[in-house]
């Protein structure tokens, strides 16, 4: 069977299953296992990307010294660039054996592997150096490669980095904390032992099962992403969702008293799980986003680091805002509403904003039109 969705159906089930509903969590680990990941994008104009996924779940309760802590005491381990469980790191490393894939691989995939190949030398060099003296920073190890990496993006020429980073693909090296940009790596046998992986069809089963679990709904295939696919695959039962086009997958456990659903008022990162994937965002709430860091100033339409706003159900505008912790005030410079909001839309808005404030110990300045509220 075929669920048929509405469009406020597909929503609903999104938010139940990225827990932003009216009842919230109260667990960071079990809010991260249910998550099966956080980002760990260092970039704070506000708060970390981390810490402003787990406030928007846990509220002002949550306390970022005890993610500090989980990730100290390797609870949670940076892996392929999500913080995620130990526990669940098996289900991810299964394909290590395999690297750089199994079946049919796309002509840039041999590419990888013969550069790879090509700078032996560097991955026994850096193999030989993190065993006599790690955990050590990337910019501690030898770069020795023969053939320079290439790259019309930020990783030209970033050898060291791109080795690292294909070899944490092949079980051969881990981080084993990170600091705001800079992790310390180890030779993996350090950190993970020796334990068997499970088989990796097996495994790739559970990851899209979990996956969907923290999606609610997703696509069956997407674009390859060794880090974190955006579809489930097979996982999940059919769906579609009414004026949107295509099929999608959702969790059947999520479906009952949809009617019944009680959303809440958030504040998201940009780099929060409901809005990562774009394509997604737009296909079930319709919803008009950019990170605009990236961007020039002149360019920019919503701010440099614009946070996603929810209301109810449904995205309703972005949170132009920084934190001056220096003069300890959350300097909020717009309130972007994709439809005018009600009085009881800003009040809840303006509600979020001020405990957002109090949770990072600062007051609330309003830049954007501080006489109208």
């Amino acid at each position: 069977m075929t669920h048929q969705l509405s469009q406020q159906d597909a929503r609903r089930i999104a938010l139940r299953a990225q827990l932003l509903t009216a009842e919230r969590p109260t667990d960071l680990m079990d809010l991260v296992r249910h998550l099966t990941l956080l980002p760990t994008e260092p970039t704070a104009p506000i708060a970390t990307s981390y810490d402003l996924l787990c406030w928007s779940r846990l509220g002002s309760a949550y306390d970022p010294g005890e993610l500090e802590t989980a990730v100290e005491d390797q609870r949670l381990v940076h892996y392929l660039g999500f913080y995620r469980p130990v526990e669940d790191l098996p289900l991810h490393r299964a394909e290590a054996p395999y690297w750089p894939g199994r079946g049919t691989l796309k002509p840039w995939v041999h590419e990888v592997a013969d550069w790879f190949a090509a700078n032996e030398e560097c991955r026994q060099d850096i193999l030989s150096t993190l065993r006599a003296e790690g955990p050590l920073p990337a910019t501690r190890l030898p770069d020795t490669c023969q053939r320079t990496w290439g790259s019309s993006g930020w990783t030209n020429n970033k050898n060291v980095q791109q080795m690292l980073w294909f070899m944490l693909q092949r079980d051969e090296v881990a981080v084993v904390s990170s600091t705001g940009r800079e992790k310390l790596w180890d030779l993996a046998e350090r950190v993970y032992g020796h334990a068997p992986l499970p088989d990796p069809d097996e495994a790739l089963a559970e990851r899209d099962r979990r996956r969907l679990r923290a999606l609610g709904i997703a696509r069956p295939t997407g674009p390859a992403d060794r880090a974190e696919p955006t579809y489930v695959r097979e996982a999940g039962e059919p769906a579609v969702i009414e004026g949107v086009r295509g099929t999608w997958r959702v969790d059947p456990s999520l479906l009952e008293g949809l009617e019944e659903f009680e959303g809440r008022t958030a504040v998201l990162s940009p780099f929060d799980r409901l809005v990562m994937d774009r394509k997604r965002l737009d296909a079930v709430f319709g919803f008009d986003y950019l990170l605009e860091m990236y961007k020039p100033r002149e360019q920019r339409v919503w701010g440099y680091y614009a946070l996603p706003i929810l209301y109810g159900d449904r995205l309703v505008g972005k949170l132009d805002a920084t934190a001056e912790r220096e003069e300890g005030v959350l300097r909020v410079d717009a309130v972007h509403e994709d439809e005018p909001f009600t009085p009881a839309m800003t009040h809840a808005v303006d509600a979020e904003i001020e405990d957002l404030a109090g949770w990072l110990g600062v007051e609330v300045l309003r830049m954007d039109s501080p006489a109208g509220r």
